[in-house]
């Protein structure tokens, strides 16, 4: 097993950029992990977005990104681009990685699988390799109906309390998502339970993650 080490420079600490189609995308895919590195590195900067948080989810958003970042949240974006209908704002979307995004030129960044069933997870990861080429990318999986989870390849170990805190801040805090079957505190430790197995974490728990490019 190899440990993350996330090194900014004398003057600045590690970057951290997190990037969901929708409000709740982060929390579910990378939560555990983002509070474990956290807790790692306390002095570490979040830039936290996501690109469709409308109505009520917005507020959620928010909460989402207070709860899991906390006081080393440094900037939240929110934007309003209809839910499902991403690739047809998607040259908007582009600017907004490449006039904005690629400014903060983070150590890590978190952003969907890029073969995720979801039309807008799926464009999201596309303009984050368009616009970040010599980055650490990790790519995140969303559990859902279309059956579409692979085989990832890096896994970030999670202790049972990050993993009940995970849990419980997303229950606690996406109420508008509660009338669906799938949004429930067992789907969530299931994943994490089964990532867990495959890479033997002592906690029993795990995140997993897909990484196209590693530079060591």
């Amino acid at each position: 097993m190899m440990r993350l080490n996330l090194e900014g420079t004398n003057s600045t600490p590690p970057t951290i950029l997190c990037l969901g189609a929708h409000a709740d995308d982060i929390e579910i895919g990378c939560g555990g992990t983002i509070l474990r590195l956290a807790e790692q590195y306390p002095d570490c900067i979040v830039h936290w977005v996501v690109f469709s948080a409308t109505g009520d989810r917005k507020a959620e958003a928010q909460r989402g990104a207070d709860l899991f970042a906390g006081s080393r949240l440094k900037s939240l974006s929110l934007r309003n681009s209809p839910d499902g209908f991403l690739p047809y704002v998607g040259g908007e979307l582009k600017l907004v990685f490449e006039r904005e995004l690629k400014q903060l030129s983070p150590n890590l960044i978190f952003t969907h699988y890029r073969d995720d069933a979801h039309q807008d997870h799926r464009l999201i990861s596309e303009l984050t390799w368009n616009t970040f080429r010599d980055h650490l990318i990790l790519e995140y999986e969303i559990p859902k109906y279309d059956g579409d989870l692979g085989q990832p390849s890096v896994f970030i170990p999670l202790e049972m309390e990050l993993s009940r805190k995970k849990v419980r801040s997303i229950m606690d805090t996406f109420q508008s998502q509660r009338d669906k079957h799938w949004f429930e505190a067992t789907t969530f430790f299931s994943l994490m339970r089964l990532r867990g197995i495959e890479c033997r974490a002592a906690g029993g728990h795990a995140e997993a993650f897909y990484c196209r490019k590693l530079v060591l």
